[in-house]
């Protein structure tokens, strides 16, 4: 399968919310803009490793910076958050309308074994 941009982007998205602090930080400007210093004293981490995360998350495309005098603030791009939305929702009738489940897929394979073993 050819990973195209959405997917790409889908990829960066799910690699930056692999960290706790990352998503604190994004549930932190789901509520209000923030500066880099107010993340870092909040969470009790250096400015360096808060640097860090939010560089992840600018890469993702999550996050958007502006620098004003010496403050960077920090904004949440809720298009990115629409996306994973997006992609969430596309199993969203699997998982409200199917009775399938683990246990029903194994008993069903079970079965296709033995009609197999009927028929020779």
């Amino acid at each position: 399968m050819k990973a195209n941009s959405s997917t790409k982007a889908l990829d960066l998205i799910f690699d930056a919310l692999a960290n706790a602090h990352r998503r604190e930080i994004i549930y932190s400007l789901s509520l209000q803009p923030a500066s880099i210093t107010d993340l870092a004293l909040q969470r009790n981490l250096s400015l360096q490793a808060i640097h860090k995360h939010v560089n992840v998350l600018v890469e993702a495309g999550m996050v958007t910076r502006k620098k004003s005098g010496r403050t960077t603030f920090l904004t949440l791009n809720r298009a990115s958050m629409r996306g994973i939305q997006k992609w969430i929702n596309q199993f969203q009738a699997h998982w409200d309308g199917s009775p399938e489940t683990l246990e029903n897929y194994a008993q069903t394979i079970e079965f296709k074994k033995q009609l197999k073993k009927e028929k020779r």
